[in-house]
């Protein structure tokens, strides 16, 4: 079982190390299609909304209580757009929420 354990890691890194390198070696020129380039520079955007919004949803235990944490944040980022206020304010907003919540079950 030890030995496996290293030949895992070296799997993975090289995994790794080839998906960063296909794409260096196969494009040596910029690329200048507009879709293509649109899609690549949205994708960090999409793939971190796509791992975080179901942690959002599912953060507090109550999806009542982390609705409102996520509607409060998107109001608040829409009018103001400091991450700061965004935390705190959707932090507040999911314990105000909760204890609501806890008040009326």
């Amino acid at each position: 079982m030890k030995n496996s354990v290293y030949l895992y890691i070296l799997v993975m890194a090289g995994v790794t190390y080839l998906i960063r390198l296909i794409p260096l070696t196969l494009l040596r020129r910029e690329i200048k299609n507009r879709f293509i380039r649109s899609f690549l520079y949205y994708m960090p955007y999409v793939t971190l909304a796509v791992m975080t919004f179901p942690s959002i949803l599912s953060a507090t235990g109550n999806w009542i209580s982390s609705a409102v944490g996520l509607l409060t944040a998107a109001l608040i980022a829409w009018f103001d757009g400091n991450l700061f206020r965004v935390s705190l304010g959707a932090s507040a907003a999911a314990l105000v929420a909760e204890l609501i919540l806890s008040r009326i079950a």
